[in-house]
Formats: C-alpha cells, structure tokens, sequence
C-alpha cells in the first residue's frame, strides 16, 4: 500500500488518465469481428433485419469519428484505426450500407491457411499452444516435449482436415492437440515427476480415429 501511495504521489491519477485518452485517440486500434454477421444480401438464406442495420448505423459515427463518453472522460474516435472482418460465406462486403462501406474503403481478401502456416502458428508466436500446454502439464509435474516432426504432422493434419471438413483455420489446431494430448491430460497424476516426449506416431495413432471420421463428413449430405 505505501509503495502504490508512493506511485500515485509521483504519477497523480488524472494526469494517467489524460495520458491514456491521449493514447486512446492518436494511436488507437479497435477491431471488429464477424462483421457479415449483421449483413445480409437479397440472395442469403439469412434474412434482413431490422437490427442488423441498426447495429451497422451505430458503427458509422463511431468510425466516421465522434466523441464518446467513458467512465474517464471522452473519446474522440476520428483518428482510431478501425479494422473489421468477416468470412462472408453467405453474404458479401457490398451487403453492408453503403455508407459504412464508404467508412471502410480499404479490402483484402485472405487466403486460406496453409499447412506451413499452421506450423508457424505452433512454433513462432510467444506464448503459441504448444508452450500453453507444457506450461499447464507443468503444474502436474509432468515434463512435456513434442518433436519438430510431430509438430508438422499436427499441422498437415489440421490442414487436411480443414479441407475436408469445415475449414476454421488455426482453431482447428486447438482440437487435434487437445486429441493427441487427451490421455495425458486426464491422467496426468500417472506421469508425474517424468519426461513425455511427443513424437509423429503417437499424433498419428492419437488422430486415426479422428481423421477416420472427418473423413467419412464429406459424404455426408
């Protein structure tokens, strides 16, 4: 408590606070998500609504720019970088309004996630899955590596079977990691105090039966 009344004494509340909203507007970033989710075209099976526009109209002077009201003071949001996505598999971008295309001038369209990508997703970012899993099977006292080769087979078969199935890219991996981690998991107590190493053939003999099924999906009407 002194040390925070010592911080507080050399950095007064309101002027954090000042400090933050300056922050806020000149260099803010706000991303939104799932933006087809409030289009919907003529030629959808989703139908129009009344809600989906107005929930599109409420977006429009907030990225157009106008002054917002928090708990700390206002907003100004003319200079906040705002960048939305969507999937669009229903809909498309000219389904929005026309005026919050206007807002949204710059498109690109992404490619789907390859199977190197999908391998860069579990080694390069620095808190990736693989690095949250060992550090969860830590606190049981289980020691747990995984080779680089089973690292690219979880990612050719998240790959394969994004193809097959449905693709929801790199959340795929979360569901053939938990798969090939699923005995350990539950039965951790079993492994502590040792060394598990994951290696190609335990991913290929954990997702056999999983691969067995998203491959039977595609006959599926």
């Amino acid at each position: 408590l002194e040390e925070e009344a010592q911080i507080q004494n050399i950095l007064p509340e309101d002027a954090i606070v000042q400090r933050a909203i300056h922050e806020t507007q000149e260099y803010g970033i706000v991303f939104i998500d799932e933006l087809d989710k409030i289009a919907a075209g003529s030629g959808s099976r989703f139908s129009a609504d009344a809600s989906d526009e107005g929930v599109q109209r409420d977006l429009l002077p907030l990225i157009e720019g106008t002054k917002i009201t928090t708990d700390h003071g206002e907003v100004d949001t003319s200079k906040i970088l705002f960048i939305t996505a969507g999937a669009f598999h229903q809909t498309k971008p000219s389904d929005l309004l026309a005026e919050l295309q206007g807002r949204l001038p710059i498109r690109v369209q992404l490619h789907d996630l390859a199977e190197d990508d999908m391998y860069r997703i579990l080694t390069e970012p620095e808190t990736h899955t693989i690095k949250q899993q060992r550090a969860l099977l830590r606190t049981e006292g289980v020691d747990l590596r995984f080779t680089d080769e089973a690292l690219r087979e979880i990612a050719r078969i998240t790959y394969e079977v994004n193809q097959t199935v449905e693709n929801i890219g790199a959340r795929r991996l979360y569901t053939v990691i938990e798969r090939v981690l699923e005995d350990i998991s539950f039965n951790a107590s079993s492994y502590r105090g040792k060394l598990v190493v994951i290696d190609k053939e335990d991913v290929d003999l954990h997702m056999a039966e999983f691969k067995k099924k998203a491959d039977l999906k595609q006959y599926i009407l």
